[in-house]
Formats: C-alpha cells, structure tokens, sequence
C-alpha cells in the first residue's frame, strides 16, 4: 500500500534512539539510521510539527525466556541518554518508557490528541519491538501510521523483514523517506518513495495468507 497523504497535524515519534543504541549489533548500518532520524527530526521542526524523542529505562517485570528487567538505577552511566544527533529542543516532547511501547503508561495519547494530532510517524530501534509496539498501540488509539523503513534497525534480519513485510502494512503505511529537503514535510502527497519491488510483491503474495490475528 502506497502512502496517501500525510496529515496536516502530523506528529514524528522517534524510538530509543539512546546511549546503548550505537554499540547494539544492527542489521543496518546505524549511523545511516541515525542520520535519517536526525533528519526527520529537523524536518518535521522546521514545520512547526510535533517531535517526540523516546528513550526506555528498563523492563516490564513478567518472566520471559529472553527478557530484560533492568531498573533505571542498574543501567550503566549514559544508557538512556538521548543521542546527541537527534538534536533535542526545548519544544520536543519527551517519554521515558518501562515496556516496548511508548503509549504504555504514559502520557503520549493525550498529548498528541490534545495537540490535534491525526497521523505519526515512527521510526527508531528496533523494529519488531519499540518500533512495532508503538506502531500497534498508536493504531489501536486511533492515529494513522507511517513507517519510514530507512529510519528503523534490528538487532535481527528476519525480524526487521517480518515487522516491514507482514506486520506494518496491516498497521499502516510503511515507505522511504526522501532525504533531499525539510521541505518535504510540506509536500505530503509527493514526499515518500516505493519501497523496493521485491518487498511490494512479497506482501502482494502473502497479504491473502496472513491472519486477522497477525496484529491482534
């Protein structure tokens, strides 16, 4: 599905994008991330558009095979600081979060309904977890969701490829940001670009197998 407008009260969401994110063993170069987060960042401020600058300082307690339960205080110095490069102004809103997502618990929804918002944008680390969860639940609140799938990372390839593919077209809509002006903020309609053809036929293919329940 192609991206059909970009809403004129447009909100960006940029997910844990901290001290720890540099040193993780990314699919993608991080850097490039980085950059293209930065810059939509300054982009959608340069408009007068809502930025939300998220980081997590810790975990949900639930026992799981995999998890992280880390209080705040047991982090080492720096984890949850805000990269520098996002360039954080005294205007952007900041969530510190304790699970995968940042609506969880926080104030996010009523801050972006009070704001008039209608749409977000998120893009962050990593995809199938921050990433996704904020996706799910900005859905579920009722905001129309874009994905820009060169602003996100992974610490595993086929997770990345199961959030882009089967998981985020059925959330929203998911494409590549242009990188030549802030100003495409303001085109909305010409601003995003096809994702890869080989991503668009795979999600042609299965779209008819996948589950209502993928997303549930």
């Amino acid at each position: 599905m192609s991206i059909t407008t970009i809403d004129p009260n447009t909100a960006l969401i940029v997910v844990d994008l901290q001290g720890a994110a540099p040193h993780m063993p990314t699919v993608h170069p991080f850097d490039g991330v980085l950059a293209k987060a930065a810059e939509l960042a300054d982009a959608f401020r340069a408009k007068k558009l809502p930025v939300v600058l998220v980081n997590v300082a810790g975990g949900a307690p639930g026992r799981t095979e995999q998890g992280f339960g880390a209080s705040a205080a047991a982090l080492p110095d720096g984890w949850t600081d805000l990269l520098p490069e996002l360039n954080q102004q005294p205007g952007d809103k900041t969530v510190t979060k304790y699970t995968w997502g940042a609506f969880h618990n926080t104030d996010l929804a009523e801050h972006l309904k009070d704001l008039g918002v209608t749409q977000v944008v998120v893009c962050g680390i990593a995809t199938a977890i921050g990433v996704e969860s904020t996706a799910r639940q900005a859905y579920e609140h009722g905001f129309h969701v874009t994905l820009p799938l060169d602003a996100m990372t992974d610490l595993d390839a086929a997770a990345h490829e199961n959030s882009a593919t089967l998981v985020f077209p059925r959330l929203g809509e998911t494409r590549r940001w242009e990188s030549s002006s802030p100003a495409l903020v303001s085109a909305r309609r010409s601003s995003w670009r096809r994702r890869g053809t080989r991503t668009d036929q795979l999600v042609s293919r299965k779209k008819r197998l996948i589950s209502p329940m993928i997303v549930g």
